[in-house]
């Protein structure tokens, strides 16, 4: 199998993630960092065949308080309209080959919305993870709803490859808040850098995995941390825009050693 891109810190690999992980062996990874199309955005099948870029685009403005871009430029993406039961079936799958490739210390933290929660924690524990806990993202900013809770929140579903190593002495909170990515965002659930370096920070050791690489913001979080990292994504926009990502932070490191 053939990387769609490699340098000393990233590998990244174009293709749909269930085949991509098929061909890969078990190697040093140490943390798997999911990010899937979660099928979600509504409470009828109809409304999960929307296009991403609306059911989840939220409100007009950034927490920062930008103006949101227009939806024309913001990037939509693909396999995000399966039914509940098919999303749990094929996400223990790629979970399943996730934790056969990954190391005996290795743990998982896979993203969701509130819809999917309990859906997703199922799903972690078929695919042969053993569930940890919940972490809870704080955005701080969300769609308002009159008369309702707002909806500002986002989940981590957090699991271990088997038992937990000894730790370091540390006691983190399983409340992040970072407010998402502004105007320059370029996938339109695009998660802040500093909410994925904040959990990589604790992760136990080893190269990092992301199955739904995205735009690429968990392997610039993992090379922050001085970690390999590598991605897979089924787009190949996304591809081009990772690299160019990566590209760029490889120079910014030689500029500045």
């Amino acid at each position: 199998m053939s990387p769609y891109y490699a340098d000393d810190w990233v590998t990244i690999y174009h293709g749909e993630t269930l085949n991509r992980l098929a061909e890969m062996e078990p190697q040093d990874i140490g943390v798997v960092v999911a990010d899937p199309p979660y099928s979600s955005g509504g409470m009828f099948r109809s409304d999960r065949q929307g296009d991403p870029s609306e059911k989840y685009r939220g409100w007009t403005q950034n927490a920062d308080g930008s103006s949101r871009p227009p939806i024309s430029m913001v990037g939509s993406f693909s396999g995000d309209s399966r039914d509940q039961r098919s999303y749990f079936a094929w996400s223990a799958l790629w979970l399943s080959q996730t934790w056969r490739i990954a190391k005996p210390t290795a743990q998982v933290f896979v993203f969701t919305d509130w819809r999917q929660l309990p859906v997703t924690t199922d799903a972690v524990q078929a695919g042969g993870w053993t569930w940890r806990g919940v972490l809870v993202w704080d955005k701080g900013i969300g769609r308002p709803m009159k008369g309702r809770f707002r909806n500002h929140l986002e989940y981590i579903v957090w699991g271990s490859h088997g038992p937990m190593p000894e730790a370091d002495d540390v006691y983190p909170s399983t409340l992040l808040k970072h407010a998402p990515p502004g105007a320059e965002r370029v996938h339109v659930t695009e998660k802040p850098e500093a909410l994925l370096r904040e959990i990589l920070s604790i992760a136990p050791p080893g190269d990092v995995l992301d199955p739904f690489m995205g735009s690429g913001t968990t392997l610039a979080a993992a090379k922050g941390h001085a970690r390999r990292a590598i991605g897979i994504e089924i787009e190949e926009r996304y591809c081009k825009v990772a690299v160019q990502r990566c590209a760029q932070e490889v120079l910014d490191l030689g500029a500045a050693g």
